[in-house]
């Protein structure tokens, strides 16, 4: 069995709002967090001495980071350089240049021939020699219109025409691919790619207009023992039959609140002809937390906050509250103890949203179509109103006074006319 290591879309270099400066290193905490992530799936690779490495692309917000940063990525692979581990290091689409040629952040590691490492900026078929057999790994860089389709071909075709094109020109190119494999050696597809079943986050906005997506009736082949995918951001298996398995393993650190509740980690694999056993590999990623609780109907809203942000697991999460208000309740607010109560988080921000005090309470019983006696309607109204609920019974009297009122001087106008 040949032992692989999967894992995708480290966008070393982000998140730096949701961090801070540390004064030890001056380096920004979030930027720390995804090194310390990246170096967990290295030491793993290494600890377990896997025969292949598997990089599933975006190695960067984009395709020209700062050196340091590209200093940080290169630290951490070139340790399977030092541990005789070869990997493949895919292309996605924050790796190339804006106008999508190339890969500008990672294909450094051919020109400089880094031993063992393999850049896939392009479709093609890579025969890997291990210390447990043969491995051979067709690369699906990320795709745009361009690249698989000239100016002419495309002009004055509607959009669904040229996806159609697309789709067509991808699926001749793969099946080329694969007609050349080696029938008797294992088979990973490994690819950058949006495809139509997947489950996306907000990675689903951060091409529009310059990839397409992927029917997954191209990725389920037989030719194939595992597809390893990038560019999605949340773990997921797109084929639960296992015939092939078509896995996401995710990004390996939260990028922002949008993957609050996903897990993040890698995907660990052996692998033989006509076999794979594999198993997603949780990591200790930073928790992201949201406080959101509305005060606008509340007595006492700074008391709320407080307790809302106590029952939240905020140690050294990165935090966001967001509660909604009413503009004369402000000044019950006590801003420093609020800033207390969240310190022990790693990062947070406050937000605020003021309730417009003409807003009104939307309630079933009160909709359109609804025929409630006045004093009814009244009367839900109210006790959905917390500040109101002390004076419910002197309202309700009041309107009583009114109503009968009202029915009083009805009956007199009408004896009026029946005398005169």
């Amino acid at each position: 069995m040949i032992k692989v290591l999967h894992f995708s879309d480290i966008h070393l270099g982000s998140g730096f709002s949701h961090g801070k400066i540390n004064p030890k290193t001056g380096l920004n905490t979030r930027l720390e967090d995804f090194i310390q992530s990246l170096t967990l799936c290295i030491n793993r690779a290494i600890n377990d001495e896997v025969d292949l490495v598997l990089f599933g692309g975006d190695a960067f917000p984009d395709a020209t980071p700062p050196p340091y940063i590209h200093e940080a990525f290169a630290s951490q692979f070139c340790r399977l350089v030092e541990a005789n581990i070869p990997a493949i290091l895919l292309v996605g689409n924050h790796d190339q240049h804006s106008q999508g040629n190339g890969g500008a952040s990672l294909c450094i590691y051919r020109t400089l021939a880094v031993p063992g490492f393999k850049v896939g900026d392009n479709i093609k078929t890579h025969t890997i020699s291990t210390k447990n057999g043969e491995i051979q790994v067709i690369t699906l860089p990320w795709l745009t219109r361009s690249t698989l389709l000239t100016r002419p071909q495309t002009e004055g075709l509607s959009l669904e025409k040229i996806s159609e094109l697309l789709i067509e020109k991808l699926g001749a190119v793969l099946e080329g691919e694969i007609r050349q494999l080696n029938p008797n050696l294992p088979t990973i597809l490994l690819g950058h790619l949006m495809v139509n079943r997947a489950r996306f986050g907000a990675e689903q906005f951060l091409a529009v207009g310059k990839g397409f997506t992927i029917p997954i009736s191209l990725l389920i082949r037989s030719e194939f023992d595992y597809v390893a995918l990038g560019h999605v951001h949340k773990h997921q298996n797109l084929n639960p039959d296992n015939n092939p398995p078509i896995i996401y393993p995710g990004s390996i650190e939260r990028v922002d609140f949008s993957e609050e509740k996903e897990d993040k980690g890698y995907v660990f694999l052996e692998i033989e002809k006509g076999r794979v056993d594999w198993k997603f590999c949780p990591l200790p990623a930073r928790l992201f937390c949201t406080i959101n609780v509305d005060v606008s109907e509340q007595e006492d809203p700074h008391k709320v906050i407080i307790k809302a942000i106590e029952k939240k697991p905020i140690k050294d999460a990165v935090v966001r509250l967001i509660y909604q208000i009413r503009s004369e309740q402000l000044e019950l607010l006590n801003m420093g103890e609020i800033h207390q109560a969240l310190s022990s988080a790693h990062s947070y921000s406050i937000k605020s949203e003021l309730i417009s005090q003409l807003s009104r309470l939307r309630l079933p019983e009160l909709g359109v179509g609804k025929s409630l006696d006045p004093l009814e309607a009244l009367k839900t109204y109210l006790e959905n109103k917390e500040h109101l609920r002390d004076i419910v019974n002197d309202m309700l009297e009041a309107a009583q006074l009114l109503l009968n009122r009202e029915e009083y001087d009805q009956e007199l106008e009408v004896l009026q006319e029946e005398l005169f």
